[in-house]
């Protein structure tokens, strides 16, 4: 008998193994992978907002949280995911840098944010105010971090890619069992597919459409992230993301011409060089109505859990919600309140779409 079955083998389900495996516990992990959020993700791991400059939900925490888990995966897989870089934002006035050395001051963003202005000197990318630097940032290889894991796990035969069917799903009082295996826990880690679930569909996900596009421009020289009316994300060999739309209405994931048209015009406001669009992604963000994760388990069956809802900032929330899962789970503490599930219970609930054993 598996400790878990895990459904779901993006940010959140990949590093809920992982934190399994640490531990010693034993799982399954099925995923068809039709959901494509974490595949197409920057990656982009950064603590702070720089829309308004304020920390995002424990930054601190979260943050050197997820640093120890991925020195430790990278230890482990003796892979290289992370490629540590400043994330610099682009001032638009004198008065922005005033509000940057404000928030410098803060206790919770001293550590990060830098109180000497940068200048770029490179002219692709003029910034007449200069730069604020956000210091303990980069990038983690999404791609690789997922598909290093997944075919370790397949070669160990606990990995399965196929579609998850919550009609064969039987769940008794002490564990639950599914298509001949039975595991004592089933963790729902399925992104915006959460809408197909019967038991967890009813949790208020927004889902947002998210659209990037990969160019060329090898005059461009940019070896930090930089963070304008768009953000300019460097892969290497002189390719780069610019990125993201928004869009809550269109929740298909059809790229679109109007998509491109807005970067496009972002990186023309943002640089002056010529660039060459290699490809244009997009994909749907797990995203939740009040930009919490959702971690816990279903108040009817307790062997039923869910750890979703990582939104824009999965790269970080991931390791440390996943830490709190299973803290609940095996050691029986609490799951912070900002996160757990029950916040829903009583304004929503929970009610199953169908019948089952």
């Amino acid at each position: 008998m598996f400790d878990f079955i895990i459904v779901g083998a993006g940010l959140a389900g990949v590093t809920f193994a992982h934190t399994l495996e640490k531990h010693g516990k034993s799982f399954c992990l099925l995923s068809d992978r039709s959901q494509a959020a974490s595949l197409i993700a920057g990656g982009v791991y950064n603590p702070v907002v720089l829309k308004r400059f304020t920390p995002i939900w424990r930054a601190e925490e979260v943050s050197a949280f997820a640093e120890q888990f991925y020195a430790e995966i990278e230890a482990k897989t003796q892979h290289s995911f992370r490629i540590p870089m400043p994330v610099c934002r682009k001032f638009a006035s004198i008065e922005e840098q005033n509000n940057w050395f404000t928030a410098a001051d803060h206790p919770l963003l001293s550590a990060f944010l830098s109180t000497t202005i940068k200048y770029e000197t490179n002219p692709a990318l003029p910034t007449p105010f200069g730069l604020g630097q956000v210091q303990h940032t980069g990038r983690l290889e999404v791609k690789d971090y997922l598909s290093v894991s997944l075919r370790e796990w397949e070669s160990q035969g606990v990995y399965h890619s196929r579609t998850f069917d919550y009609e064969a799903l039987e769940i008794h009082a002490t564990h639950i069992a599914y298509q001949g295996v039975t595991a004592r826990n089933i963790v729902f880690c399925e992104g915006c597919g959460i809408e197909k679930n019967p038991y967890f569909c009813t949790l208020p996900m927004r889902p947002c459409k998210g659209e990037t596009l990969t160019f060329s421009a090898p005059d461009l020289q940019l070896d930090y992230l930089f963070k304008s009316d768009g953000v300019l994300i460097p892969l290497g060999n002189d390719t780069y993301i610019v990125g993201a739309t928004y869009d809550p209405e269109d929740l298909s994931e059809a790229i679109t011409e109007q998509a491109r048209e807005e970067l496009t015009e972002k990186l023309r406001k943002m640089t002056s060089v010529p660039f060459e669009i290699l490809s244009h992604q997009a994909a749907i963000r797990p995203t939740v109505g009040d930009r919490r994760p959702l971690v816990g388990a279903h108040p009817l069956h307790p062997h039923l859990w869910v750890l979703n809802g990582l939104g824009t900032r999965g790269v970080l929330n991931a390791p440390y919600c996943a830490q709190m899962l299973y803290q609940a789970v095996f050691e029986g503490k609490e799951i912070p309140p900002e996160m757990d599930v029950a916040r829903f219970q009583k304004r929503l609930g929970f009610k199953k779409k169908s019948s089952h054993k």
